[in-house]
């Protein structure tokens, strides 16, 4: 199957190099999505951009692909499912949910100079970084990428209700399956509520199981593909 991989804010595609490497070693079809305004030099790219950049890659597809986000970008997966609902077979979400229309996809940090740069460990204390050592938090602040106030600030527009057809899954790293159900049953997460299909996988890491745990992350999304 066509796995289409999106990475959240700051990231750009290399950061799944090692879970591809184990999904095409278990016969998956890994594909890294670039994301304007990460990793392209594009400053001035907008929400509307990588989202026509997620679409096209469901369009490129063999099949109906899994479209798997990561943080911020479980949103720009689930726009996907919104403009392409017939086309894609399963989103898979890692340790976010998606933003629900009219909300910001991402205002909760400063915009610099017309970005929003990496802000530090200090917003990731706790449960978020607790697995990464002190070089790996080296490498990630030292490769994270600006993003663009376009992509950041845009407003989320959905349409198509069908989109609560598609089945989901939701990984939970740097918290628990009960807490994630709790948040949706209590109104917290809506577009999740209203979904028809949500399902739960627990994986031991914080919030970058692509780089804390990449075997078991390519596990569960092979598990989630192939069930």
């Amino acid at each position: 199957m066509d796995i289409l991989l999106i990475a959240g804010l700051w990231l750009e595609t290399s950061v799944w190099d090692n879970v591809a490497d184990q999904l095409e070693g278990r016969g998956h079809h890994p594909v890294p999505v670039t994301l304007p305004g990460q990793g392209d030099g594009n400053t001035s790219a907008t929400l509307a951009d990588q989202v026509a950049a997620v679409v096209a890659a469901v369009d490129a597809a063999v099949g109906r692909p899994m479209v798997v986000g990561h943080s911020a970008a479980c949103s720009l997966a689930w726009l996907a499912a919104d403009a392409r609902t017939a086309m894609i077979s399963k989103v898979v979400l890692i340790g976010g949910f998606p933003s629900a229309d009219g909300e910001a996809y991402f205002d909760s940090l400063p915009v610099q100079d017309g970005v929003v740069p990496f802000p530090g460990w200090g917003e990731f204390e706790g449960p978020d970084s607790a697995d990464l050592d002190d070089a790996a938090k080296q490498a990630i602040a030292s490769a994270a990428i600006p993003v663009p106030q376009g992509v950041t600030r845009a407003v989320i527009r959905l349409a198509d209700e069908r989109r609560y057809d598609v089945p989901v899954v939701l990984v939970c790293p740097e918290f628990t399956p009960s807490q994630a159900r709790e948040w949706i049953d209590q109104g917290g997460v809506p577009e999740l509520a209203k979904s028809k299909k949500v399902s739960f996988l627990d994986i031991d890491s914080g919030h970058w199981p692509m780089i804390s745990a990449p075997a078991g992350l390519a596990r569960l999304l092979a598990q989630a593909a192939e069930s």
